[in-house]
């Protein structure tokens, strides 16, 4: 099956953005993806075994919500990194100016 890897995590996969993976459950492509990959399941899969609170795995465009959710060697299988981070930073109306000429005149 095919298995579409998100940018964050394709240091695991020589930078490949899409592996062919097989199992016949998610905890075992998991498994077959860490033999291959080593350290991949790690980033997705927590210490007890549940999926990562950031991660979101789609099996033909249905969510997984367990690692038992039955595979097919037909399935596409995407991994979905949520980011997280930035600032709470939020202007004041008082902050915006309103500025009557662009800045390139």
């Amino acid at each position: 099956m095919k298995v579409f890897v998100p940018t964050p995590l394709r240091s695991y996969t020589r930078e490949e953005s899409v592996v062919e993976g097989s199992g016949s459950s998610l905890a075992e492509l998991l498994a077959d993806m860490d033999r291959r990959y080593p350290g991949f399941r790690f980033r997705i899969i927590d210490e007890q075994d549940g999926i990562r609170q950031h991660i979101k795995i789609f099996v033909n465009q249905e969510q997984a919500g367990t690692l038992k959710a039955p595979l097919r060697s037909s399935d596409e299988i995407h991994i979905i990194c949520a980011l997280s981070g930035g600032s709470d930073f939020r202007p004041q109306t008082s902050d915006i100016r309103p500025q009557t000429n662009p800045p390139w005149v």
